[in-house]
């Protein structure tokens, strides 16, 4: 059996992370539905400014756009409505078959409000507006500031991705913020069968920053002698970050088994579902998959560019691993900790870095739109 539609048998939704045009003209989109199972999709300004410079998928909507002197920002956003648009109605479906549990797809609010709570919350209701679809849903980083805003949307029944997450504090603050959404929203009179929403946990990213801390440590002097041996078993393996994402889950695990929670369950809300975000593997001597395999479990969902898709689909195995060894994972943590590696420092900074690489991106998507619009 293909193994990405065994996923499903475990509790695991597989999504794309990967948006263009020919995804929806070509049916590249309705055949990962097809034949792999596909539930979700993703998208991010990375994603669109690829898609905009690496095809002529969008040769129509310049030239429309140039005849009406359009922004590059205006034009940017009119390409990313239609696709998500596109996507959604492609992925209609699945969300009507799973009676909303899935079936959804993402866009963002601009990078450059990460840290503007009201401004998030303007962009978000804007363009849910917009969208005008149920099943789709409105990323908001997980910021300081897009805490309360992601808050604030959930109690108005608008179905949000946080995305950016890499602290399992944070997460549990979200979390949190999700109940605390949907209490509002109950109290309101909402029908909370209808409010959806997944916390975007980052996994690689946490690899490749860990790494780099464990060489400047290795480098640095008052290194013990088993300090040094920890740090180099850790250096390359990829336990860090798939040891701090299963930490994470056992939040999602207490958080939605609590008196709190079933509260809201019995009033017809959904779990807000674990993403795993940032799911291919950075360093080619770790298996192409790892962060698939090793994060297998209930109510997740793991949302993957193409080339893990097709790794996965050829040669991935599938298990419940998630709840694997967490006392293993425990004591990756604390062997990190202990070694003089600081895992609040490299989380903080890789949330800072995340809005700041979203926002490169984004004028990278914007300069590449801004070209093809000077273009006769």
């Amino acid at each position: 059996m293909n193994p990405l539609r065994q996923l499903a048998e475990f509790g695991q939704a597989v999504w794309v992370d990967n948006l263009q045009r020919s995804y929806i003209t070509q049916g590249t989109l309705k055949k990962l539905i097809d034949e792999d199972g596909l539930k979700g999709l993703t998208s991010n300004p990375t994603i669109f400014q690829k898609a905009v410079s690496g095809s002529e998928d969008y040769a129509d909507l310049f030239a429309e756009a140039r005849a009406k002197g359009l922004s590059a920002n205006d034009v940017y956003e009119h390409l990313a409505v239609r696709d998500v648009q596109g996507a959604a109605d492609i992925l209609r479906p699945v969300y009507d078959s799973l009676k909303g549990k899935d079936g959804l797809a993402s866009l963002e609010v601009s990078p450059r409000l990460a840290n503007q709570t009201q401004a998030t919350l303007e962009e978000a209701r804007r363009l849910w507006k917009t969208l005008a679809r149920p099943n789709v849903m409105i990323k908001v980083p997980g910021t300081e500031a897009g805490v309360p805003a992601f808050q604030q949307l959930i109690s108005e029944g608008i179905n949000i991705n946080v995305t950016l997450l890499f602290s399992q504090e944070r997460y549990r603050q979200i979390a949190d913020a999700y109940l605390s959404g949907l209490e509002k929203f109950a109290k309101a009179g909402g029908d909370l069968s209808t409010v959806a929403s997944v916390a975007s946990f980052f996994v690689s990213r946490i690899d490749v920053a860990a790494d780099k801390e464990i060489e400047q440590r290795l480098k640095g002097a008052g290194v013990s002698a088993e300090q040094r041996k920890t740090l180099e078993a850790l250096r390359g393996s990829g336990k860090v970050a798939i040891a701090n994402a299963k930490l994470a889950y056992r939040i999602y695990q207490e958080v939605f088994s609590g008196a709190r929670w079933k509260a809201l369950a019995a009033k017809g809300a959904r779990v807000q579902r674990v993403l795993w975000a940032s799911t291919s593997t950075k360093n080619p001597k770790l298996r192409d998959v790892l962060y698939v395999e090793e994060l297998i479990g209930p109510d997740t969902v793991n949302t993957m560019p193409p080339a893990t898709i097709d790794a996965f689909r050829e040669h991935g195995k599938v298990r419940t691993s998630l709840v694997e060894d967490l006392a293993g994972a425990k004591e990756t943590m604390r062997q990190l900790e202990a070694s003089g590696v600081s895992m609040k420092s490299i989380t903080e900074r890789l949330a800072v870095d995340g809005v700041k690489l979203f926002e490169e991106s984004f004028d990278a998507l914007l300069g590449a739109v801004g070209e093809q619009l000077k273009k006769k």
